[in-house]
């Protein structure tokens, strides 16, 4: 009779821990789980950046979970990351923040990839007071949205001067013509950069060339018959990989065999891929190159390749890094609110794999750029340009 009360008192105990959330096992099951947010274009013809971005983040929120989360406003949390497809829509975008922010109570937003939608929902994050750190969009506007808003990528100023430096100090070369999506932020701005940059130096634009929409765009030929008769040394092509390979293959049919070159759009295995020997001999500007000895890259390389069966992209690393630098400042912090994000991520000195980051007053990386060519079909480290 004592042993069943002994035991009845024993089930009714653990039926009041289990009650009251407890495990006696040791479990987490009962830890506050917060919402980390992504917007990335996981459809549409963005979608290898989006999809690369979409498995960074998940890696570096597996990883902190893995570690043990945090200790947040004296809870013990993990986290989960829910992604949202943006489909290279500034529409879609911003429909994506708010239902990030208003129905999973995001306390940040990682992304996004491009900067029209970047700064589409920018203006969300920053009046409900949740931290945005941008991925890869490289429009200085992005940023200067304001005070909850950041990014791990360099900027199209920096950006569109590395190229142009290029092009006149190691190129060697005195004429170039642009071509560009005049309906994207982030081609403008290359575009423009570029052009003020390689004229400052002494060089010449002999053709400014431009089109709307790389989405619907499939025929350059108009514009490349112009730049033709220009004659160039250099065609300068600051658009996403999609169009750069397809307005290459039709200025090699033409005769056009100068040395071109694009931004960190160049940046995907994609490029290779469609643009074949169009692109050979080509180069552009990146963040990073897998090239790199560097540990953090190398360990990060072997680890996606491992999980996702091909190499990772700069997008990747950028989104990576961006994941990591954000929960690091979760468990600095200890707590969710955002203006104290906000300014743990200010003040922060975060190691990646990308680099060292620190943020300038505008809240942009003060970082350095790489120049990769496409030689023998694959992509070759050339050298870093110091900001």
């Amino acid at each position: 009779m004592r042993r069943s009360i002994a035991v009845l008192l024993v089930l009714l105990v653990c039926i009041g821990l289990v009650a009251q959330g407890c495990q006696v096992t040791g479990s987490k099951a009962s830890d506050r789980v917060l919402t980390l947010g992504g917007i990335f274009p996981v459809t549409g013809s963005s979608a290898v950046y989006g999809v690369n971005s979409r498995n960074a983040m998940t890696m570096a929120v597996d990883a902190f979970n893995a570690e043990g989360g945090a200790t947040v406003d004296g809870e013990h949390v993990t986290v989960k990351a829910v992604v949202e497809d943006d489909t290279g829509s500034p529409e879609v975008g911003a429909s994506a923040a708010q239902k990030l922010i208003n129905q999973d109570h995001a306390i940040g937003l990682i992304g996004a990839v491009m900067s029209k939608v970047s700064l589409a929902f920018a203006p969300i994050a920053q009046k409900a007071g949740v931290p945005q750190i941008a991925t890869i969009s490289t429009a200085t506007e992005v940023t200067l949205v304001g005070d909850y808003i950041f990014r791990v990528c360099f900027t199209d100023p920096f950006q569109g001067r590395v190229m142009a430096d290029f092009v006149w100090n190691n190129l060697k070369l005195k004429t170039a013509a642009v071509l560009f999506d005049n309906g994207n932020d982030y081609n403008k701005g290359l575009a423009e950069v570029f052009r003020s940059r390689f004229e400052e130096l002494g060089g010449k634009v002999v053709s400014w060339q431009a089109f709307t929409d790389a989405d619907k765009t499939i025929d350059y030929r108009p514009q490349l018959t112009n730049i033709k008769a220009a004659n160039p040394e250099f065609l300068y092509l600051p658009n996403y990989f999609m169009s750069a390979t397809t307005c290459l293959r039709q200025a090699r049919e033409m005769g056009i065999s100068i040395p071109a070159g694009g931004g960190d759009g160049w940046g995907s295995p994609e490029l290779i891929k469609l643009g074949g020997t169009a692109v050979e001999g080509c180069y552009f500007s990146d963040h990073v190159s897998l090239d790199d000895p560097r540990p953090e890259v190398q360990n990060f390389v072997t680890s996606y390749k491992d999980l996702y069966g091909d190499l990772p992209d700069a997008t990747a690393i950028l989104t990576y890094d961006a994941t990591k630098l954000f929960l690091q400042a979760l468990k600095t912090a200890g707590t969710a609110t955002g203006s104290v994000l906000r300014d743990t991520i200010r003040d922060m000195t975060f190691h990646g794999v990308s680099g060292t980051i620190t943020f300038d007053s505008d809240r942009n990386p003060v970082k350095s750029a790489v120049i990769i060519q496409v030689k023998d079909g694959a992509f070759k480290y050339l050298t870093t340009i110091e900001p």
